[in-house]
């Protein structure tokens, strides 16, 4: 019997549809006529979904019973028995019920694809066991029922439900996927916007990879050797000339052919500055790339043909894009082949786009001298001088005229002119020297010898070959002097990159080093601070300080170059060797290095200034204050014990009472102003005390209504019973509770009851305050935590200000957090969560499991 097929539905989250999509599906194959069967869905009380069960034929399920509790599961004889065509299977990594012949509901499914049976499934991306550990650090939760990865991979069909992470939270605020009193907490934990994207992305990357994965099976199974790119990544090069506007966009066509296809440009500068590199024009075409949606680099190399290669494969190019040459025929003919012609030999695999353009070819000229003479220029000269010499004596030979001997030497000096242009000194010294022997030989009397008879002769030769010196030592001047003020020009582009960087946002020092390596094209780049001056013995051990910017990947045992930056801080470069020539321009990126970490010292400098100004700014706020909340009731309480000490007997039983009401009511408001003075110095000076224990919810919340006198008619309460202790000091949250109700009612509107409801998330407990109030601007929200402010609220029973920063103090300190959030409709919700009492430490608050 033929097994069947398993067709798979991955969802990013609970409530994207997966279930629904597997009934609709099944639907559409009961009216193609196939047998259709609801092996198992669970509809977790959703309205729409259920309704897409009926017409659809269920199988029962079957009933076990486990600790005095009754349970539903798959009853897998009973479809095996019903032998549909296709059987709805829903939560794939479920875990069955303590009992069952099998553990997990996938291997349920697999008993049914023996059979013979298509089985169609959902399940969620959190599920899949090799994305357990990074779910849950996204979203804080550990997923407990996972599948593995190979089920999943062997199913024949595998699609993705998809929504949009804001749909799915308008759908779970509407109500659609889990209960109301559910909502709130839902959409502030695991549904937050940020957890919904992350895991899209990574639902729809797992589906990638599979279809990547399926790809290669197939060249392989058919024996395909030629790659398949599916996913482009095109480099293009730009020189700085007027195509590289061209390159980019046929760059940017060619990337947006395939999805995910990715642009790079890139920019090589030699030692001796890149011919025609305009810095405008460079900038210009920079902001294109960036425009377009790629990225631009830089690299510094002596041979550009192998720069561009080495980079195109160290970015597992695609595609590289280069212009036709600038250069006319001559200077080809000349210099030989090209940097195009170069790459395409050298690309291998990369395939390689020579676009033409308006600036393509040229009027046939010489070469320019524009650069530092290379080992190629001076072989390429010494190789003019011995193949331009005898061509042009047999063609001087081959045309001899009596009357010829001036045009004779003409023509030799042009060899040498050229010679020297191309190769510099001593290819034409030794081009002078040789044509000099020639014309002695084959053109002065007496012929075929190297005697001269007559001294004028003798003259114009030592004449000839000191002004053929002459000219190749100007020549060769010219181009060194060309050359460093090329150098020069690569080190300002360099740094100008680096600056852009970092007015763009960048870390200064980490965008130095990462340009370092880059530049140089290394492996890795790190600052160290405070290690020894010639950095660690290995490249892969320990840096012997604090790494404050790294780049790369160090390679183990790999000793790299160490560049001093200052007294306490080195530059480690990891790769090839440092040509003498690039120590100049290190030593301009240490000089950077430097500036940038003094930059930073004197910004921490700035920032304890800031906290200072900030610390004057809060006294001022205290006075501010304390001239108005401690004037009032201090004033009070010294009007009634003057009224007392005044009137004496005379007063009335009633006007006693009230006086020494007011004096209490006025001496109390003192003690609580200053405790709460006391609190907030503590609490600044890291000096305040927390007795952690065990604490019931219900113990805190309770009293903090009695201690304010709330009814029923104006908090409403919503205390989850199976939520465990929480670690915590019951006085302070008491403290925290009261001042969160207390702010609560006095900004809920009249006719609306404040909610008070305790739930468990991701192993803390939540206590959520909730109103429908005017709320808070998001903008706004940190504010409230600031002492001696309220928001603009100038309410004299509003006190200091201190309520909320003393709140979030004490939750701090106790190891959890207060935060505000959106209510539903309109509103605050204050959330106080903190550790579960199973929790002793508190970085474990965060880690729990949800279903």
């Amino acid at each position: 019997m033929a097994r069947g097929r398993l067709r798979v539905l991955l969802g990013a989250a609970p409530g994207v549809g997966k279930t629904y999509a597997m009934l609709e599906e099944g639907r559409r194959l009961r009216d193609e006529g196939r047998d259709v069967v609801v092996a198992v869905v669970e509809t977790h009380g959703r309205a729409h979904t259920a309704a897409m069960v009926e017409g659809l034929e269920v199988v029962p399920r079957r009933a076990v019973r486990h600790r005095e509790v009754e349970l539903t599961e798959l009853d897998v004889d009973a479809v095996l028995a019903r032998r549909p065509d296709v059987a709805l299977v829903d939560e794939l990594a479920h875990t069955n019920a303590p009992g069952l012949a099998r553990t997990k509901r996938w291997q349920d499914v697999d008993a049914l694809l023996d059979a013979g049976i298509d089985v169609l499934s959902t399940v969620n991306i959190q599920h899949i066991e090799s994305l357990n550990d990074v779910v849950e650090k996204i979203t804080g939760v550990v997923q407990r029922e996972t599948i593995p990865d190979a089920v999943l991979r062997a199913a024949d069909q595998v699609e993705v439900v998809d929504l949009a992470p804001q749909a799915l939270r308008d759908r779970l605020a509407g109500g659609y996927v889990y209960p109301a009193e559910r909502v709130d907490a839902a959409l502030s934990n695991y549904f937050r916007l940020g957890n919904l994207t992350a895991l899209r992305e990574l639902a729809l990357l797992w589906l990638a990879d599979e279809v990547d994965a399926a790809l290669r099976l197939y060249r392989t199974e058919h024996g395909i050797d030629s790659p398949w790119e599916a996913r482009e990544r095109v480099v293009v090069t730009l020189t700085g000339g007027p195509e590289g506007e061209t390159l980019i966009r046929r760059g940017a066509r060619i990337a947006a052919r395939s999805a995910g296809g990715q642009l790079l440009a890139v920019h090589v500068t030699r030692q001796d500055g890149l011919r025609g590199a305009a810095p405008g024009a460079l900038a210009h075409q920079r902001a294109l790339v960036e425009q377009l949606g790629g990225t631009y680099h830089q690299v510094v190399g002596d041979d550009v043909p192998r720069a561009l290669v080495d980079f195109a494969t160290a970015v597992d190019a695609t595609q590289l894009v280069i212009g036709v040459s600038r250069r006319g025929w001559l200077a080809t003919a000349l210099s030989g082949p090209g940097i195009g012609a170069t790459v395409t030999r050298e690309a291998g695999k990369i395939d390689v786009h020579v676009v033409n353009h308006a600036a393509a070819g040229g009027r046939p000229r010489l070469p320019r001298v524009g650069g530092a003479l290379t080992r190629r220029r001076r072989v390429a000269g010494f190789a003019l001088a011995l193949v331009g010499g005898p061509l042009l004596t047999w063609l001087l030979v081959a045309t001899r005229s009596t009357d010829a001997f001036v045009a004779d030497v003409l023509a030799y000096q042009l060899l040498v002119v050229v010679t020297a242009l191309v190769g510099g000194l001593w290819p034409a010294v030794y081009a002078a020297v040789l044509s000099g022997l020639t014309i002695d030989f084959l053109f002065v009397d007496p012929l075929h010898t190297v005697t001269v008879s007559e001294p004028s002769h003798a003259l114009a030769l030592v004449l000839y070959v000191v002004i053929a010196v002459l000219v190749s030592v100007v020549v060769d001047r010219a181009a060194r002097t060309t050359r460093a003020a090329h150098r020069a020009a690569a080190e300002s582009e360099l740094l100008a990159t680096v600056a852009g960087s970092v007015l763009r946002g960048q870390d200064a020092v980490a965008a130095l080093v990462g340009r370092a390596r880059e530049a140089f094209g290394m492996t890795a780049a790190r600052l160290v601070v405070g290690g020894p001056p010639g950095g660690p013995p290995h490249g892969g051990g320990d840096p012997g300080g604090t790494v404050l910017a790294s780049d790369g990947e160090v390679p183990p045992g790999e000793p790299g170059t160490t560049v001093p930056v200052d007294e306490r801080a080195v530059l480690q470069l990891y790769g090839p060797d440092v040509a003498a020539s690039e120590r100049r321009l290190l030593n301009v990126i240490a000089v950077q290095l430097r500036a940038a970490l003094e930059r930073s010292d004197l910004a921490s400098v700035a920032s304890e200034v800031d906290h200072l100004t900030a610390s004057d700014r809060v006294r001022s706020a205290l006075l501010s204050a304390l001239s108005h909340d401690l004037r009032r009731p201090l004033s009070a309480a010294t009007a009634a014990v003057g009224g007392l000490r005044t009137a004496g007997s005379r007063l009335s039983p009633a006007d006693r009472a009230e006086l020494l009401d007011t004096a209490d009511e006025s001496l109390r408001a003192l003690a609580t102003l200053m405790t709460d003075l006391l609190d907030v110095s503590r609490l600044d000076a890291g000096v305040l005390a927390f007795a952690r224990t065990h604490v019931d919810t219900a113990d805190v919340v309770l009293p903090a209504l009695d201690e304010l006198g709330l009814g029923p008619d104006e908090v409403e309460l919503d205390l989850d019973l199976a939520v465990p202790p929480v670690l915590a000091d019951p006085v302070l949250l008491q403290r925290v509770v009261v001042n969160l109700l207390a702010n609560a009612t006095r900004h809920a509107p009249p006719g609306t009851r404040v909610r008070v409801a305790t739930s468990t998330f991701a192993g803390a407990v939540q206590i959520r305050v909730v109103d429908h109030g005017p709320g808070i601007p998001r903008e706004r929200r940190d504010d409230v935590f600031v002492p001696f402010q309220r928001l603009g609220d100038t309410d004299n029973a509003t006190g200091l200000g201190l309520g909320l920063a003393l709140s979030k103090g004490f939750v701090t300190g106790m190891g959890g957090t207060l935060m505000p959030e959106d209510t539903p409709g309109g509103g605050l919700t204050m959330v106080v969560a903190l550790p579960s009492a199973g929790t002793d430490d508190p970085a474990d608050a965060t880690r729990g499991t949800t279903e």
